[in-house]
């Protein structure tokens, strides 16, 4: 079977770590795409679940904060730098 070149963009470092990673299965990067996209020609899907990432109560509460906080900015102090907003809070502990 005849062979084509294919070039994709991926940051250094995860290129780095699925490299090593491979290397430890006995496999180079190439090899791995080739059975990534074969599974997945074979499925007529991506062959593993993909969803979101579910935010633990913190996080939600967190983003509900910054939610309000932009829409209702009249509400909350601000401050002229963040050396100021961190000698408040230095002051205040």
């Amino acid at each position: 079977m005849s062979k084509v070149s294919t070039n994709i963009n991926l940051d250094p470092s995860l290129k780095k770590a699925a490299q090593e990673l491979f290397s430890d299965l006995g496999l180079d990067l190439t090899t791995a795409v080739t059975l990534f996209l074969k599974q997945s020609v074979r499925e007529q899907a991506i062959p593993f679940e993909i969803k979101r990432e579910t935010p633990n109560a913190e996080t939600v509460a967190a983003l509900n904060e910054f939610y309000e906080m932009q829409a209702h900015p009249e509400k909350y102090k601000r401050y002229s730098s963040f050396k100021a907003a961190m000698n408040e809070v230095l002051t205040d502990a």
